[in-house]
């Protein structure tokens, strides 16, 4: 059973409709009880880095993702997912996350400027991956596949060595990461058709 977890904050339905594609069993839910007898774990989600971490601490999900960390249950973190991990945002003046890896989000610059054109942010649309290692879940990915993207936001881990994937939009930034039982990706594999389908296939037959 895969477990999706609902903080009011997250991109459910389109998440829940490719896992049942893939044949997958899934539960949508905020309540730690019914998502600790899930074999894994999806941690949608868009909006705001603050009002996330209130929902999450209203419903107990704080917790329950740092204990199912800590036990090795494999975690997928999908966009605001993927920067609720670290340990701080920039957004909202300043927002304590999860922690579960040491690192920070940052905003894209203001103005975001490359080759003389400023560049509209939030980053919406479609963009490559360049993939910087070998791991499971990215397993059969053609390096020209491209993959959805509505940020304004990005993760930068402490440790280079946890980011699994950069994207080129203005600047460099880490659109993959990958540490233990958990990988995360700024961008959303549930949008981004066949090779998004092939991540979250990966994943629910990933054994860390």
């Amino acid at each position: 059973m895969i477990g999706i977890i609902d903080y009011k904050a997250g991109n459910l339905t389109s998440v829940a409709r490719a896992i049942q594609y893939l044949g997958f069993n899934w539960i949508i839910s905020s309540d730690p009880e019914k998502l600790r007898r899930c074999e894994r774990i999806i941690f949608p989600g868009v909006g705001a880095a603050k009002s996330a971490m209130e929902s999450l601490k209203e419903f107990g999900l704080d917790e329950f993702l740092r204990e199912t960390f800590k036990k090795g249950v494999p975690i997928l973190g999908i966009c605001l997912g993927t920067q609720i991990i670290m340990e701080e945002s920039e957004e909202d003046g300043g927002t304590i996350t999860l922690g579960l890896i040491p690192g920070k989000v940052y905003r894209f610059p203001d103005p975001l400027v490359w080759n003389g054109e400023v560049l509209k942010v939030p980053h919406m649309g479609w963009n490559r991956v360049s993939w910087l290692k070998e791991h499971p879940v990215i397993k059969g990915l053609d390096p020209d596949f491209e993959y959805y993207f509505v940020h304004s936001y990005y993760p930068r881990p402490a440790d280079e060595n946890l980011v699994l994937g950069l994207t080129f939009y203005g600047i460099n930034f880490p659109s993959g990461i990958a540490y233990k039982n958990l990988v995360a990706f700024q961008f959303h594999p549930e949008k981004s058709g066949r090779p998004g389908l092939q991540i979250l296939k990966n994943f629910c037959e990933w054994e860390p």
